[in-house]
């Protein structure tokens, strides 16, 4: 058999699902791969794979390190749920070879350890932030796009906003994209209606999903559903109320892999007016408590005219351990659209300025920032501070799944924008509905802009 038909044919048997594995998952530096194959075309040209590392770097892989890393993501995955001797490391590795070897014989077993090594040192130091021996590119999504089967990342919004007429959050934030908003304020969906809907995900292609709301702890199942998603890259966005020291240890327990917890102002006063509740000391308590129980912690503070001394909530952060931040434009959607929330927007010269100190202070005291909010700064402004310019990801890197089960393009784009129902209809009828394609060819643009942001009065309040 020629070498491009025994590859084709691996590839017609072998690239119809996502590929994942975890090194180090109980130690500092857990490494989560996903390898995401392409789709196949009628040519005899396989394609490029991606690697998505711990969710978030995406890595095109050529079509004979795709086999490679298939054969090693199986042979590490017979000894899931243990620890891994130096013998088993020499079986995997054994395995590996064997099964590459059947695709591509001539090579020998050297050189294909010598591949492993290298491929799963780099995918450490991309994991870890470090600098990479070997040459790559990454590559952006918006090249990638036509390649995509589903998003990298599926938002679930496993509480709604209202239950019953009755509101179902434990605060009553000024600037809630959620509130008012139909789709957040459907019946909840039960467990196993949700973890039908988690199976479904991981079959489409997804490899992240993060549990949000509304408020997410509200649900007593949570630590199941986590628990059931244990496969993808776990996210948890909470306002942190509910993060006791038991609960972060439970959280730690489900191998939930990161948290953010959103929080207004190292002010008191400042943080309560913006939450619409008294809830300032619990939410303090629960960035200590997730600190303490290990947990991959970030905290996101949406910025607006109230809090506009950004930098001294850092210090505070700061003081209590946390790394990593980010922060935020408002997303004029939800409650966020109201008069009294529109008042309070940064103009565009006042949030660059604010970035700018920012920015400054974490490089200065080793922390890591984000600013998230496409279209509110001038396209490569966030690049010139050294840290990456915002991009809508909308029916792209991520989507979003509503109280009720149905799809929508992201999290904050909750009205008039339904693009199909995850537990009846099926996904590729999803993601190449025409307004689907139509949204994500636009964010693939990567313009910076967000078409959710309202520009009325932003220039002229909050300068």
């Amino acid at each position: 058999m020629n070498p491009e038909k025994r590859i084709r044919e691996y590839a017609e048997l072998n690239f119809n699902e996502v590929y994942h594995c975890t090194l180090n998952p109980d130690g500092p530096g857990v490494v989560r791969i996903f390898l995401v194959p392409p789709l196949l075309g009628d040519s005899d040209d396989v394609g490029a794979s991606v690697a998505i590392i711990n969710g978030q770097d995406v890595i095109p892989v050529n079509t004979s390190w795709s086999i490679l890393l298939i054969e090693f993501i199986r042979a590490v995955n017979r000894y899931d749920g243990r620890a891994v001797s130096d013998q088993d490391v020499e079986d995997i590795q054994k395995a590996t070879c064997r099964a590459v070897r059947r695709v591509y014989p001539f090579i020998s077993k050297k050189r294909l350890r010598r591949d492993i090594y290298t491929i799963m040192k780099t995918f450490k130091q991309v994991a870890r932030g470090e600098a990479v021996d070997e040459p790559i590119q990454y590559v952006p999504l918006g090249e990638y796009a036509p390649f995509m089967r589903a998003p990298h990342r599926m938002d679930l919004m496993v509480s709604a906003m209202a239950t019953d007429g009755r509101w179902n959050c434990n605060q009553k934030c000024v600037h809630c994209y959620a509130a008012g908003q139909e789709q957040a304020e459907e019946p909840e969906l039960s467990t196993e209606e949700w973890k039908e809907i988690i199976d479904k995900c991981r079959k489409a292609g997804v490899t992240q999903i993060t549990f949000t709301g509304g408020e997410p702890t509200m649900r007593d199942d949570l630590f199941e559903l986590i628990e059931h998603g244990r496969w993808f890259v776990t996210r948890l966005n909470t306002n942190g109320i509910k993060l006791t020291r038991e609960y972060c240890e439970r959280l730690h327990a489900a191998s939930l892999d990161s948290v953010q917890i959103t929080f207004y102002s190292h002010n008191a006063v400042v943080h309560d007016q913006l939450v619409g509740a008294h809830r300032y000391a619990d939410t303090v308590a629960g960035i200590e408590n997730a600190l303490a129980a290990g947990l991959n912690m970030s905290v996101n503070t949406p910025l607006c005219t109230a809090n506009r001394n950004y930098v001294e909530t850092l210090e505070f952060l700061h003081n209590l351990g946390v790394t990593y931040v980010s922060c935020s434009g408002l997303i004029t959607t939800g409650n966020a659209a109201t008069a009294a929330s529109e008042q309070m927007q940064l103009s565009q010269e006042a949030l660059e300025q604010i970035l700018r100190e920012a920015v400054a202070y974490c490089h200065a005291h080793d922390m890591e920032i984000s600013f998230t909010s496409p279209g509110w700064v001038e396209p490569g402004f966030c690049s010139g501070l050294g840290i990456s310019d915002p991009a809508c990801g909308a029916c792209l890197s991520n989507m979003a799944v509503t109280p009720g089960g149905h799809v929508v393009p992201c999290q904050s784009w909750l009205s008039g924008c339904v693009l199909g129902d995850m537990r009846t209809d099926g996904w590729k009828s999803i993601w190449y509905g025409e307004q689907c394609k139509e949204i994500r060819e636009s964010s693939a643009a990567m313009d910076g802009s967000c078409p959710l942001r309202r520009h009325a009065n932003a220039e002229e309040v909050g300068a």
